[in-house]
């Protein structure tokens, strides 16, 4: 998978910009939560809202029928986590439907089953494994139409990616994916203090659109977001 990832990324010119965003409020509100948020279901949420305001991050530079921009009604997030398999570390994408309509509670939980499931039973895992066991010539034809079909492409690859290695004490600077952005965040300190990243292809926009999402994105992540996560306090 990372394979063919790379060999269709590399063909996209991304460009990253980051802004440091300052999230005291949401840090202590999630803090008081009765079970545990995910920080990545946080961001995820609150960059699906981001993009129902700013449609720019809803489209997608295709090929079929010819080349041109195609814009989703609603976002569909894929969040990459990494599971063992056969004794090694490998990446599994978890993709979520519209997840600004979703909630926080049942993002994380998708996410915590997908972390911990038996991969056996993950049905996004088993559909990867199918075609990657493809010959090489078939299986990169069948990304190609994936990534030019607009009315499917988001199916197969989602609107926006989720990568982080935040958890590791690490950040990534630059990560690389066939899709237009992909968002990811750095340490967050115990005050909130963080740098967060859009890597977006500039063949769709350019680096102010992505400028003003991340200020947006901030104000949802200290607004809305706080709110919700209220909501998940004991009374």
């Amino acid at each position: 998978m990372v394979l063919d990832l790379l060999y269709f990324a590399k063909r996209i010119p991304t460009v990253p910009v980051q802004r440091r965003m300052s999230l005291a409020p949401l840090v202590a509100a999630r803090a008081k939560c009765r079970q545990r948020v995910r920080w990545t279901a946080i961001f995820t949420k609150a960059y699906a809202m981001v993009a129902q305001e700013i449609p720019e991050l809803r489209r997608t530079y295709i090929k079929i029928p010819w080349c041109m921009l195609y814009e989703y009604p609603t976002s569909r997030a894929v969040i990459l986590i990494e599971r063992d398999y056969n004794g090694e570390p490998g990446i599994l994408p978890v993709s979520i439907k519209d997840p600004a309509r979703e909630s926080l509670r049942y993002i994380t939980d998708r996410l915590e089953h997908a972390s911990r499931a038996p991969v056996e039973q993950l049905r996004d895992f088993h559909r990867r494994i199918w075609v990657f066991r493809l010959p090489a010539a078939i299986r990169r034809f069948a990304w190609w139409i994936g990534l030019n079909w607009g009315r499917q492409r988001a199916n197969f690859f989602g609107t926006f990616g989720v990568s982080v290695y935040s958890a590791l004490g690490a950040d990534s600077l630059h990560p690389l994916a066939p899709i237009t952005t992909v968002l990811n965040y750095g340490v967050i300190s115990n005050s909130g203090e963080v740098d967060v990243r859009i890597i977006y292809d500039h063949r769709v926009m350019n680096g102010t659109t992505i400028a003003r999402a991340l200020v947006l994105l901030e104000e949802i992540l200290s607004s809305a977001i706080v709110e919700e996560l209220e909501q998940e306090q004991p009374a």
